[in-house]
């Protein structure tokens, strides 16, 4: 059973789908496409690729990985204690926006793990020393050169005190090593860049919240950026000239003063990954999910997210993919019945991560909800 669409809601979505650059994927570089939505989560690496993928004309996943290799996006923690990829020119000034909230955030947690500043200190020690001269290590690498030094990695320890070193500034990912993560010291991995002051980068990444994500309202700004309401009004405030905003249904929205209006005549069918900015790029996601189906997408609630099937701007349904000998099997499950003209689109979607990923795709029937 679907809930009625509401025309507020549609208009909404589909501005959405517009703004993010879903709808019309004419990025030519994944550098532009990250910079352009300020970020992208990024704990899903194979997802975040496509998320960046599916927004440019022609891209593939082996072109991405070279952008990363080639030092223009940076994957690490700047924001709401997790993953993200943000632009190379960008890490800095987000990182010291951003990331301060998060460690006083994570005291509590810091202190079941019994890690304190001066173990945090020692780590960045051993971290800066293992990877000086442009090395670039494995997790694996990089916890042992912490156990060696005698500073334990039980438990989650490991991932904070890595965590930690990147909020700080010290490190962040490097290239793959075949299918392993590297890390590599962030000052050795991305030129330095011009600082920005507190007020200037909040308007900074107001602006591009609401470019890159609107039409959105203030408390989704905070709820993605991690920002107090007092941080909200500054930025708000200091990027007020490059944006407009308007009452929808009783709430007020903002978007880009001077975006074009790509509303009208747009593919409606897409494949999204789990993490996708689309999805989790708001607080309140009412206007492109049925409440109802919120624990089929993310079950039990335990911020692991499904990657999903977006019919006409809205959440209809999840897919997977599993990868077979030379090929890649792609299932959807639809919260609802679908019709030929659906499933015809659903496939050419298919078809186009397949060329994402340069391998054929097996599609089998759709499954009914």
């Amino acid at each position: 059973m679907t809930r009625p669409k509401q025309a507020h809601n549609h208009r909404i979505a589909l501005a959405r789908l517009a703004n993010q650059g879903i709808s019309h994927p004419t990025f030519a570089e994944a550098g532009d496409v990250v910079a352009w939505l300020g970020a992208l989560q990024a704990q899903d690496y194979g997802g975040t690729l496509w998320a960046i993928g599916l927004r440019m004309a022609g891209a593939t996943e082996q072109g991405i990985e070279q952008t990363i290799a080639e030092r223009t996006i940076v994957r690490t923690w700047p924001m709401r204690g997790t993953l993200h990829f943000v632009a190379a020119n960008d890490v800095r000034w987000m990182l010291a926006l951003l990331a301060p909230r998060v460690i006083a955030g994570s005291v509590g947690r810091s202190r079941q793990l019994e890690l304190d500043e001066a173990t945090f200190a020692r780590s960045k020690e051993v971290f800066a020393k293992a990877l000086q001269g442009g090395k670039q290590l494995t997790r694996d690498e990089m916890l042992q050169a912490l156990e060696q030094a005698t500073i334990s990695t039980t438990g989650q320890r490991g991932y904070h005190l890595l965590a930690r070193s990147a909020q700080d500034g010290l490190i962040c990912f490097g290239s793959r090593r075949g299918k392993q993560h590297t890390f590599a010291l962030l000052d050795d991995w991305v030129p330095q860049t011009k600082p920005l002051a507190r007020d200037e980068a909040l308007a900074e990444l107001t602006r591009r919240y609401f470019s890159g994500h609107g039409p959105a309202t203030v408390q989704d700004l905070m709820r993605w950026a991690g920002l107090t309401a007092a941080e909200a009004k500054i930025g708000l405030e200091a990027a007020g000239k490059d944006l407009i905003h308007e009452t929808i249904a009783e709430r007020v929205y903002w978007l880009a003063r001077d975006l074009p209006d790509l509303i009208n005549g747009i593919k409606t069918t897409y494949l999204l990954p789990g993490f996708d900015e689309y999805v989790l790029g708001y607080g309140d996601r009412s206007a492109v999910l049925d409440p109802a189906n919120a624990q089929s997408i993310c079950p039990g609630s335990n911020g692991m997210f499904i990657p999903t099937l977006v019919i006409d701007g809205e959440v209809t349904g999840t897919w997977k993919r599993t990868f077979k000998k030379n090929a890649v099997v792609i299932e959807v499950a639809p919260f609802r019945p679908l019709t030929p003209a659906e499933n015809h689109a659903i496939d050419a979607e298919a078809e186009r991560y397949g060329e994402f990923l340069d391998l054929p795709v097996v599609l089998p029937h759709t499954s009914s909800p």
